[in-house]
């Protein structure tokens, strides 16, 4: 991987992680395109992972220091920090089991073909759409059944195609929760999937020797795909955030209409 196709690379996981239109879907159709593969080097993708980590602790520190400021603060009753803390840590439930115990074996039983991309990106699609039009009841905030069941929508983001942004705040929507909070909790709950999946990352990387963990990278192109991931997560998170802010996330859904259907026709 040289440093043009590093920065590609990076762009394309900073701005996919966070629009509703799936990174890893992404990824692989830009490994069919341009002949590389960002995942196959584990440096590189515990890289951009990171980067895209830190472009939300960039984005959403003022939530972050208010989640912190009241989460080791006792009034006799779990405030309003921890529970949003405890909502989040219930979301992880399910990804956390499926990262663990399932990954691989997801990605034994169905690949990561342009075909299986294209499925999932027509299952993405009806999900940003259907949320665009169902109006629910809008609760005050998310509950621990609702961080659950949202954890179980980031849970089958596993599949290649099935946006993790995408999922968790169609389901969100369609469970009711109010758009102005949504964005901001689905993406402080990816960071610690995220960060497991690097961790998994450095581990498997320290079984396979260091050959699994360098080659076919230098120093610079990971810098520069580094660079790249980080500030385009920056840009699309707070893209995005402002976009479900206005609920228009139907477009995306049409998007990966399009292009779900043009990878089921031509793969």
């Amino acid at each position: 991987m040289d440093t043009i196709e590093a920065i590609l690379m990076g762009l394309l996981q900073g701005l996919t992680e966070y629009l509703p239109v799936s990174s890893s879907g992404h990824l692989t159709i830009a490994a069919a395109l341009l002949g590389v593969n960002g995942e196959e080097n584990l440096t590189f993708t515990i890289a951009v992972h990171v980067a895209t980590v830190l472009s939300t602790l960039v984005i959403l520190w003022k939530e972050i220091a208010w989640l912190l400021q009241g989460l080791f603060r006792w009034d006799g009753k779990l405030n309003a920090e921890q529970r949003y803390v405890l909502a989040i840590l219930v979301s992880m439930i399910p990804v956390g089991i499926v990262g663990v115990f399932f990954k691989d074996y997801v990605k034994e039983i169905f690949g990561a073909g342009l075909f299986i991309v294209g499925c999932c990106l027509l299952v993405t699609a009806a999900l940003l759409i259907f949320s665009y039009y169902a109006r629910p009841r809008q609760k005050k905030e998310v509950s621990l059944k609702d961080a659950f069941i949202i954890g179980l929508a980031q849970a089958v983001a596993v599949l290649p195609g099935i946006s993790r942004s995408g999922s968790t705040i169609a389901t969100g929507l369609l469970l009711g929760n109010k758009k102005e909070k949504l964005a901001q909790f689905s993406f402080l709950m990816v960071i610690p999937p995220i960060l497991g999946e690097a961790l998994l990352d450095v581990v498997k990387a320290m079984k396979g020797g260091a050959e699994a963990v360098t080659t076919g990278i230098g120093t610079v192109p990971l810098i520069a795909g580094f660079l790249a991931a980080f500030i385009s997560g920056c840009l699309a998170c707070k893209w995005m955030i402002g976009i479900v802010r206005k609920g228009k996330l139907i477009y995306f859904g049409i998007y990966c209409a399009i292009v779900g259907a043009l990878l089921i026709i031509f793969s």
